[in-house]
């Protein structure tokens, strides 16, 4: 049965008898049930399979969900890849129906390998076909995580300015309510404080104190004072008033700066807001053309702005900008999710608590660096060796694609420029650095004409 089903698989159809027979010896057949897993996602890889029966499911984590790669049938190979470099699981492979396979180790992968070049080239072939299927399953599933990322950002930004919204509004009904059931005298609504002084604790006690002995209430007092008003302003203000007059239009005075503080409160939101709006349609350049002069500066700050509710926890970011920075020429969109990849796995890296420090500086005549350095533990060396690899990743399955920087590092070489990393404890930069121009060979870079 082993024999037959080999020479059923497509792959092995036109190895010579004795391969077959080596490859054959050498195979172990198994049976799963509906449901069992044949291969789960991180384990260590060591044998291929070989389907003779029945269907699987290969899937791959991402976040709480599994995306579906494929569904494969008899004569189908699973786990080549991972074999060949003795690596670890890039995804799940799960029992559809009752299945059959044969499991080759991997002694009979390499024997295979040497037994001639047919059989090589087609191991080759699958596994690039197997890539660039999941590369462009798993690219789609990026963008829609960045996407995720993004909504995420913007909820927990906007939430805040519209609670502040909401609360001073509430509060503002009340206040307006209270001023309007006191009655001044018509020159006292005229007039206005100073502007507030910046008072430290000790003079704002002090002040607190002195107009609390004018009015005779200490709350109203410290209403009065964070409004602007002195005590000398208040007697120039009062002067000529009996106790309970001098009471109530201060009462009134207390109220009126209430309500523009809480019109301040709304003002600022709503401007918190508009920044955050700003920075979303700048940062995905809406509206814009694809290819245009950019200021990376710009892109970067709107990046910060996005990741806002990751880094302000524990994370301290210092930016460092060459004040005549050039503009460059490019996708800008597509930069920014450079940007947003190294900014966003220096903060996974420190665990939420570190500094991130980013510098953009002219380097040569016609090019612009940008270097985003944090400080974590750093990345030993057989990791930075694989850093840019599509797949590669040091996550656990269903936390990362491996494709984050595997994709910035293509974004950045389609701009003509570099991807580089410079690592050790305590410190880790990925360091970036562009051309002012993009190449005329750049796929939809403007021709000369």
């Amino acid at each position: 049965m082993t024999l037959a089903a080999l020479r059923a698989t497509p792959l092995f159809a036109d190895l010579p008898p004795d391969a077959l027979e080596r490859l054959a010896a050498g195979a172990e057949p198994m049976s799963l049930r509906a449901g069992e897993f044949l291969i789960n996602e991180g384990d260590q890889a060591d044998d291929m399979f070989v389907v003779v029966s029945g269907e699987l499911d290969v899937t791959k984590r991402s976040g709480s969900s599994d995306i579906p790669l494929a569904r494969v049938g008899p004569g189908a190979i699973q786990g080549e890849l991972a074999a060949l470099e003795r690596g670890r699981r890039m995804a799940s492979v799960q029992a559809v129906t009752d299945t059959q396979v044969l499991r080759i180790p991997y002694a009979a992968v390499r024997d295979l390998l040497s037994a001639g070049p047919d059989a090589a080239l087609g191991i080759i072939r699958t596994v690039i076909g197997r890539l660039r299927g999941m590369e462009a399953t798993l690219r789609q599933r990026e963008k829609l995580a960045g996407l995720g990322t993004l909504a995420a950002g913007l909820a927990h930004e906007l939430n805040n300015p519209a609670a502040a919204i909401r609360r001073s509004v509430e509060a503002l009904d009340e206040a307006i309510a209270v001023r309007d059931a006191l009655h001044p005298p018509h020159a006292l609504t005229l007039l206005h404080p100073a502007a507030p002084a910046a008072l430290d604790g000790l003079a704002r006690a002090d002040a607190v104190d002195e107009i609390s002995d004018l009015v005779g209430d200490g709350e109203m007092a410290a209403s009065l004072v964070d409004a602007g008003w002195s005590a000398d302003e208040l007697r120039g203000a009062l002067g000529g008033m009996d106790a309970e007059a001098t009471r109530d239009a201060a009462a009134w005075l207390a109220a009126s700066a209430k309500v523009e503080t809480l019109i301040g409160e709304v003002r600022m939101a709503g401007d918190r807001i508009s920044e955050i709006v700003g920075a979303v349609k700048s940062y995905a350049y809406l509206d814009q053309a694809p290819i245009q002069r950019i200021d990376v500066r710009k892109g970067l700050d709107d990046t910060l702005v996005i990741l806002r509710h990751k880094l302000k926890a524990g994370i301290e970011v210092t930016r460092d900008y060459e004040p005549d920075l050039p503009e460059i020429e490019a996708w800008g969109s597509e930069l920014n999710q450079v940007w947003t990849n190294l900014i966003d796995n220096a903060a996974d890296a420190m665990d939420g608590k570190g500094g991130i420090s980013i510098h953009a500086a002219r380097f040569d005549a016609d090019e612009v660096r940008v270097s985003i350095c944090d400080t974590g533990p750093g990345i030993p060396p057989d990791v930075a060796s694989k850093i840019f690899e599509p797949f590669f990743t040091t996550k656990p399955p269903g936390i990362g694609s491996g494709l984050g920087l595997h994709i910035s590092h293509q974004v950045v070489v389609r701009h003509g420029g570099r991807i580089d990393l410079e690592t050790e404890p305590g410190r880790t930069c990925f360091i970036v650095t562009l051309p002012t121009t993009l190449p005329k060979n750049a796929i939809g870079a403007p021709r000369e004409t």
